[in-house]
């Protein structure tokens, strides 16, 4: 669950919301099967997102930008919860529309 929730850390602290899942994942990764597959889902979450957020900023001359960046954030914080309530009660969860970098 903590590899989930870390991320609204990046709301106030910069690049936390990649730093947190990363460094949840690789200290408990070896002991916890569980904590090693939902860090992984939401490590690649987060590449997934930032990927978007680059593609977002990039459209923003052609001003559907504002509107897709706005979309991602809300995708992002409602997607996020609901991967937190189902680890919080050990569900496998995967995040739709998710590419997977880290198998």
């Amino acid at each position: 669950m903590l590899c989930h929730l870390v991320v609204f850390t990046g709301y106030i602290i910069p690049l936390a919301w990649i730093i947190g899942p990363l460094v949840v994942w690789m200290i408990k990764r070896d002991e916890m099967p569980f904590v090693d597959d939902q860090g992984k889902e939401s490590l690649n979450f987060q590449i997934t997102i930032m990927l978007a957020m680059i593609a977002s900023g990039l459209l923003m001359f052609i001003l559907i930008g504002f509107v897709l960046i706005f979309v991602v954030v809300i995708f992002q914080f409602i997607v996020v919860i609901i991967a937190s309530i189902k680890a919080n009660e050990g569900v496998y969860y995967r995040y739709p529309l998710c590419i997977r970098f880290i198998k």
